[in-house]
């Protein structure tokens, strides 16, 4: 997995995801400086009030001769009221509208990304992180967007306006009023510098508890089998009480520094009656204009109580931006060349190997080490060997979820690496031993590749699978839904609907591993039937442990410790008397009939030298 160096900051990313709605964003920002600015009005018309029909010296001449002038002021005040509520209510509900189209696009293109990420992704990620991402990360970015941006803007121009509004009126009562500034934001960057890593830790601990809730709902029957119920809620409730303690400290980590800020904003109060009380005395100011200082004192107050809320909240956004964008930003090391090899159509479906190397990216030492061999089309190769020596790693490399570290993997006499992802699995069969069948019909995991299957072709393939005769069982048949992964089937039943899942795309190459593991010696008989019977050109290269899947391949390749030591087919590996020999033997017993068909082998052997001769 590789990291894009050339990604816009955090605030830019939003900016990219707001595509279609950046005008009705921008008009929403300019709403709130209409908003805010049109709070001056009423405290403006209260102390016009006061001084022209209240306190001013010739306020009893106005209030009988111009009341008509103090029904405008008030019906002013009203209308402007009205107003800004209108505008108040569009403003919130374009941001809200922003956010969630964000939300929707992030959300889409984020699982667009995880989708298309490499095998080495999913070894790095858990599950549970990913489903943290696409939610709780996701909805602190919404709330960026619907809340905190809107606040930002909101709380700084109401403070700007209302502070430029005091100094026209009086700027020493103003400076006085915003003495305190300084002390607010000094101690709300002593908070963020503290409550920054709390919110990286807490989103950790978040995933964390995601993933071991998800690890256990999946795999309850484990739980169940070894009775591990009481641990595992023992587990849960330790995991559980971290994140809260995580959490607690966090929230208390703002009630701490908030009575310092709320002491500071009330104080603002104060200052206004001890030296606006002073000021009217001495004249330099108005009853009105104190009325204005005291109905305005709040946008300066309430702006820096907001200040740690709005703070809090962007901290919380920015752990999880960082974690949201890096998958966003994210390109997988496994992807489609800059010029890729066109292979249209249906692959020949020869499988060659060329001195072929591997080694994981996070491993010591190389789990495969020079492998050549070749499948010729239509041919069915049998790869055996012990646990761990690189069976599967092996046909990984086919469809390319793995890059070999050296040599070649070559489909039709073209590296795979050459080729479109897309054109090169279009191409393959996939059966695995481990089996996920999803919440859904028999019918539509069997069509899984293919929406455009009929239902007598999915009986076909039901058939040839082996699988027919007890879906047919099924209440609903064909029509059954399965439980998630596959619940209330045997393991054999999930198998024989995954083969048959791998063969209805009628693959060119049909990769088998172990697939016929968990199933009985009748039925593998009968899955081996359909496989010789298939209607379509298929290379099939089959990884499996019984002699009686491999006894009939054309061609068995023995693996160890990551290198082939032997290869041929049943009778000559047998002849050898090597790793197969003793399988063959462990597996059968039959000792005597093995040494008479190693000689039947050499004599044939030998007839056919003679002949050549």
């Amino acid at each position: 997995m590789r990291k894009d160096d050339k990604r816009p900051g955090k605030i830019g990313f939003l900016w990219e995801n707001m595509s279609g709605l950046r005008i009705v964003f921008i008009i929403s920002l300019f709403g709130t400086l209409v908003y805010n600015t049109l709070q001056l009005t009423v405290p403006y018309f209260s102390g016009q009030i006061t001084d022209l029909f209240l306190s001013g010296p010739n306020a009893a001449d106005n209030l009988a001769n111009h009341r008509d002038l103090l029904w405008k002021l008030i019906a002013g005040m009203i209308l402007i009221t009205v107003f800004r509520v209108i505008v108040v209510y569009l403003d919130c509900m374009g941001f809200e509208h922003v956010s969630q189209h964000a939300l929707y696009r992030i959300r889409n293109t984020l699982f667009e990304k995880i989708e298309h990420q490499d095998m080495t992704f999913y070894a790095t990620y858990r599950t549970g992180d990913l489903m943290t991402r696409l939610t709780g990360d996701l909805n602190a970015v919404r709330h960026m967007i619907a809340w905190v941006l809107r606040m930002i803007l909101q709380c700084s121009s109401l403070f700007l306006a209302t502070f430029i509004y005091f100094f026209m009126m009086d700027w020493l009562l103003a400076v006085s009023i915003v003495a305190l500034s300084p002390v607010i934001f000094m101690i709300v960057y002593r908070f963020r510098l503290k409550v920054k890593p709390m919110h990286v830790s807490l989103r950790e601990k978040f995933a964390n508890m995601n993933t071991v809730a998800q690890e256990n709902i999946s795999g309850n029957r484990v739980v169940r089998a070894f009775a591990r119920e009481d641990y595992e809620i023992d587990k849960f409730d330790d995991i559980n009480k971290d994140y809260m303690e995580t959490a607690r400290a966090t929230d208390m980590t703002w009630v701490k520094y908030f009575p310092a800020i709320e002491a500071c904003a009330c104080l603002l109060p104060v200052i206004l009656l001890v030296v606006g009380g002073l000021f009217i005395i001495s004249g330099r100011i108005t009853t009105g204009e104190y009325v204005s200082f005291s109905g305005l004192i709040w946008a300066i107050s309430n702006p820096m109580r907001q200040l740690g809320s709005i703070l809090n909240e962007f901290q919380r956004f920015s752990a999880a931006a960082d974690k949201i964008m890096e998958i966003w930003y994210a390109e997988p090391g496994i992807r489609d060349p800059e010029v890729p090899v066109d292979h249209p159509g249906r692959f020949q479906g020869k499988v060659e190997f060329r001195d072929v190397s591997f080694q994981y990216s996070d491993g010591t030492y190389p789990v495969l080490k020079h492998i050549s061999f070749t499948a010729e089309p239509g041919q069915t190769v049998a790869i055996m060997g012990e646990t761990g020596c690189g069976k599967t790693s092996l046909i990984n490399l086919i469809p390319r979820f793995f890059d070999p570290t050296e040599g070649q993997v070559l489909i039709d006499g073209i590296d795979v690496s050459t080729m479109q992802l897309q054109q090169l699995r279009k191409n393959i069969g996939l059966a695995t031993q481990d089996v996920l069948l999803y919440s859904d019909t028999v019918e539509d995991n069997i069509a899984y590749g293919d929406l455009n299957l009929t239902e007598p072709q999915v009986e076909k393939y039901a058939r040839l699978s082996a699988a027919a005769r007890f879906i047919s069982h099924l209440p609903e048949g064909y029509a059954t839904i399965i439980g998630e992964r596959g619940t209330g089937l045997s393991g054999g039943q999930k198998q024989r609907i995954s083969l048959a899942r791998a063969l209805a795309i009628e693959p060119s190459v049909l990769i088998l591993d172990d697939t016929t593991s968990a199933v009985d010696l009748e039925t593998e008989k009968m899955i081996q039937q359909g496989l010789r019977e298939l209607d379509f050109n298929c290379t099939k290269l089959i990884i499996a442990q019984r002699i009686s899947t491999t006894r009939t391949a054309d061609k068995i390749i023995i693996l160890q410790n990551g290198e082939i030591t032997e290869s041929g087919t049943h009778e000559e590996l047998i002849a050898k008397k090597g790793y197969y020999y003793e399988l063959v033997k462990l597996q059968t017993g039959l000792d005597r009939e093995l040494e008479e068909l190693i000689r039947r082998t050499a004599d044939r052997a030998a007839a056919n030298g003679k002949e050549a001769n």
